[in-house]
């Protein structure tokens, strides 16, 4: 065991600590940090919708859904605001955090990316007749803005909302804004600049000072988006077609689910926060996927993906990385050594918030031989059984975003509108805590300076 946690050290640690330290995935993460006060919004706005719109109404309660119907129109409107527009809204928080990592002037990086990304959507609309308009439709059409031309209508400066303005768009930032952003930040630390006089207000020398950057940069992208104009297609439908779909259709099989999980493991044993650390690869995709099932439950159509974001979270991840809630109870219960007893008891109202950084380096489970294999083991297990369950259709997906720090049973209970994730929750937890049961038995034999 030793051999082999020594070989992970040298090995697997020091890639772990290099993708730690890349600016560009920092920026990443901290950008999708960045617009979850936009993402909370949204979720309670859809889970006030659930309990006085689709609860109801499944259960022809319609006298609730009537009465509550200024509620339901309010919180479609939150929902407009937040989850409809991410996409829209990360474009802006990936340059802003893009700039702050290489320390060039912020709100042009993001108005940079924004504007990158606008420039990478559908800009029309299109719509062919089976017959010809009357005169009178066609006249109406045409002073609204449209071309009408036989069978055929069209209109410039419509974009398609629904289908590209939320999750959706989080692939077409990351490659636009990180090509934008690339020139803004290179000119910018080249000093390619309009200097203002020292008497200049900030605001205004800042604004001055990013605009031969942002210029170039902007045209950049204009040209890459005008070049795909040219094909007959924009840059979003490519990204989406060829790599953001794949992905995401790669995301829900269960080798990439156990391997994402087991990852995060190995990197928290070794001291390294995983979650931070894989965490733009999970917001990439599954958070995208999460996002995706929460706008179609919103708007009452099928759910598109079976695994998301926060599945580790209730399933794999409970009381943080490793299911460590599981451990602070079993030591509860079968440890008869005072210092780890005295670490449980400090980490256990924590957990209950899945906040394990006491337990992790408390105990410590990092680097502990003892723990290594349940530490790694429960999580796998964990996270197959709740995989299996949603497959097979015996519990729901994923429809409502939820707070990571929120405790258990609640969690999955507003996550899923679904008494049996309860039930798979619970299940789980009872085999995280049987797995790691036999380790403290087994540390019990072990005295602090030995171990």
């Amino acid at each position: 065991m030793n051999a082999f946690i020594n070989w992970l050290n040298k090995h697997i640690v020091p890639v772990a600590a290099k993708i730690g330290s890349v600016r560009w995935l920092i920026a990443l993460r901290d950008a999708f940090i960045a617009i979850m006060p936009a993402m909370m919004a949204g979720a309670v706005a859809n889970v006030l919708n659930a309990l006085v719109r689709d609860i109801p109404t499944q259960l022809h309660w319609m006298g609730i859904v009537t009465s509550m119907q200024w509620l339901i129109d309010l919180n479609a409107m939150v929902w407009t605001g937040t989850l409809a527009i991410l996409g829209l809204i990360f474009s802006f928080t990936f340059g802003y955090q893009l700039a702050v990592q290489y320390k060039v002037e912020p709100i042009t990086g993001g108005i940079v990316t924004l504007g990158a990304f606008i420039m990478s959507l559908p800009q029309s609309a299109s719509l062919h007749l089976s017959s010809a308009l009357g005169k009178g439709a066609a006249k109406a059409l045409t002073d609204a803005g449209a071309a009408v031309t036989g069978k055929d209508i069209s209109m410039w400066g419509y974009f398609n909302f629904g289908s590209f303005f939320g999750s959706t768009g989080f692939f077409t930032v990351m490659i636009m804004g990180a090509i934008s952003a690339t020139v803004y930040i290179w000119l910018m630390k080249k000093n390619i600049t309009i200097k203002m006089p020292d008497s200049v207000p900030p605001a205004v020398a800042n604004a001055f000072t990013g605009i031969i950057p942002a210029t170039a940069a902007l045209y950049l992208a204009g040209l890459i988006g005008y070049i795909f104009s040219k094909f007959n297609t924009t840059v979003i439908e490519f990204i989406a077609k060829t790599l953001q779909d794949p992905l995401l259709n790669l995301s829900q099989g269960f080798g990439a689910v156990l391997l994402m999980t087991v990852l995060v493991q190995v990197f928290w044993f070794f001291g390294i926060h995983g979650t931070n650390v894989l965490g733009p690869v999970m917001d990439s995709i599954w958070l995208t996927a999460q996002l995706a099932n929460i706008n179609a439950f919103q708007q009452g159509k099928a759910l598109p993906y079976l695994w998301t974001r926060n599945s580790f979270d209730l399933y794999a991840w409970i009381g943080g990385a490793g299911s460590t809630l599981m451990l602070l109870i079993a030591i509860m219960v079968f440890s008869k050594r005072d210092d780890q007893r005295a670490v449980a008891k400090l980490s256990l109202a924590p957990g209950f918030f899945n906040i394990n950084e006491p337990v992790m380096f408390g105990m410590p489970i990092v680097l502990d031989p003892i723990y290594f294999i349940p530490f790694i083991l429960a999580p796998a297990v964990m996270v197959s059984i709740a995989y299996g369950a949603v497959s097979l259709g015996l519990v729901a997906p994923i429809k409502n975003q939820i707070i990571w720090s929120m405790p258990p049973v609640i969690n999955v209970l507003i996550a899923t509108m679904d008494w049996r994730a309860v039930v798979l929750q619970l299940f789980n937890m009872v085999i995280g805590f049987l797995i790691y049961v036999p380790f403290v038995k087994a540390a019990n034999k072990l005295k602090p300076v030995e171990e």
